[in-house]
């Protein structure tokens, strides 16, 4: 009996052994567990075969792929964190960093990252990652909004077309859209299923920054002038011109496509990466191209959240994680992950490759606009996911949908918002 009881607990010992976050076998290899957000399927194989190369070149540190999902990785995080079951390296976006790396959950790695990358990648990237002037992860693709615009439908109108050198202003944007706009079509439908990434990170290029940091580090929301520039653009869109669907405000990007196609939109705003749908989904025929976002008092500037890689503080082999780090964002490997995510990539000799500037599928536009790119307003605020969700999201579509006006809108960002952050902030 007492035989069966030691087999029993050293089955369970091993059990829990394999599950837990990354190990050394008894051979003496190193297994760490990377898991990976790639989604399409070139970045998945992107993904997949720079793995596969790492470990026939590393034999004694074997990466194991692990799928994850962007829809619920925040919460599956948390979970793993509290429950030790944390994946070694970890696929992010710096927006959701914050709580995880004040909260002790991933690794510190200002003093592991090699100086050829700290150095690739400009410091406002590494802004995104930075807390309390630490370094908790790599951020390596991002995205610009852009305007995805029907060219056929803008050279028949006889609208000006912008440049990155000239783009419209956000004035400008809404009396295109309502020249472009009439017999039952819209110039512009804006996908607002999720508002509040895409109101803030817009909103810098008309000079909103909404949180505002005191000298003590606290945090509060203040709705000002530079802020109002963006919603109030897309609200007398959709309620005063009719020149932005109605039907579009509660859809995400991919909903709106088929209408796009069909000609019931003459632009929809969109991530960069949106390309890639457009290209397998358009009809033959179809000519569309990709336009620069509207500017304002800050010119181009938009907020991004890149995606990020770190590594969880509780892997107990740190060295070896960035080491594959390190391997994984070389520069061609950068621009290899770029392109299967149809994004651009942080470090500099990456962003360089004439693969991503070519004009084809708007690739030049999007390098173009690679410089203007900053953090995102809520990168470091901690409580943002509950603000947002519990605040914003529901503010904003309400304001969007003509529901509430303006003075409501920042009293219930301000008001309201500032007290969930103050439970952050004790």
């Amino acid at each position: 009996m007492r035989t069966r009881i030691l087999v029993a607990v050293l089955a369970v010992a091993l059990l829990l052994a394999g599950c837990s976050s990354g190990g050394t076998r008894d051979d003496g290899r190193i297994t760490l567990r990377f898991q990976s957000l790639a989604w399409q399927q070139e970045s998945v194989e992107a993904n997949r075969e720079l793995v596969e190369e790492w470990n026939a070149g590393h034999p004694d540190v074997r990466v194991e792929y692990v799928q994850g999902s962007w829809d619920s990785v925040h919460d599956q995080l948390l979970t793993s964190f509290e429950g030790g079951e944390a994946p070694d390296i970890i696929h992010d976006a710096s927006d959701d960093l914050a709580d995880f790396a004040y909260g002790g959950h991933l690794a510190d790695l200002t003093e592991l990252l090699p100086e050829r990358l700290t150095s690739d990648i400009p410091s406002r990237s590494w802004q995104t990652v930075t807390f309390k002037d630490r370094v908790y992860g790599v951020p390596f693709l991002q995205e610009p909004r852009v305007l995805i615009a029907n060219a056929t439908w803008l050279k028949k109108s006889g609208v000006r077309v912008p440049t990155p050198e000239h783009p419209w202003s956000w004035a400008e944007f809404r009396q295109v859209t309502k020249r472009l706009s009439g017999d039952g079509k819209y110039g512009v439908a804006w996908p607002l299923k999720e508002p509040v990434s895409a109101t803030l990170n817009l909103s810098l290029s008309a000079g909103g920054r909404l949180f505002h940091r005191d000298a003590d580090g606290k945090v509060t929301v203040r709705f000002e002038e530079g802020d109002e520039v963006v919603p109030r653009t897309v609200h007398a869109q959709a309620n005063t011109d009719r020149s932005a669907s109605p039907t579009t405000l509660g859809s995400g990007g991919s909903d709106t496509l088929p209408g796009f196609f069909a000609g019931k939109y003459a632009m929809v705003p969109l991530g960069f990466s949106y390309r890639q749908q457009i290209v397998q989904q358009a009809p033959k025929g179809f000519d569309w191209q990709v336009l620069p976002a509207p500017a304002g008092a800050g010119g181009l500037t938009q907020g991004v959240s890149p995606q990020t890689l770190s590594v969880a503080e509780d892997c107990p082999h740190k060295k070896e994680a960035v080491a594959f780090l390190d391997f994984l964002l070389q520069p061609e490997n950068m621009v290899r992950l770029a392109l299967g995510d149809w994004m651009l990539p942080t470090g500099r000799q990456a962003l360089a490759d004439p693969a991503l500037r070519t004009a084809e599928h708007g690739w030049a536009t999007g390098t173009a606009l690679a410089d203007r790119l900053r953090p995102a307003p809520a990168q470091t605020v901690r409580g943002y996911p509950e603000w947002k969700d519990k605040v914003a999201t529901p503010a904003l579509q309400e304001y969007y949908s003509g529901a509430i006006g303006l003075d409501e809108l920042r009293a219930r960002l301000e008001e309201d918002g500032n007290l969930v952050l103050a439970r952050y902030q004790r």
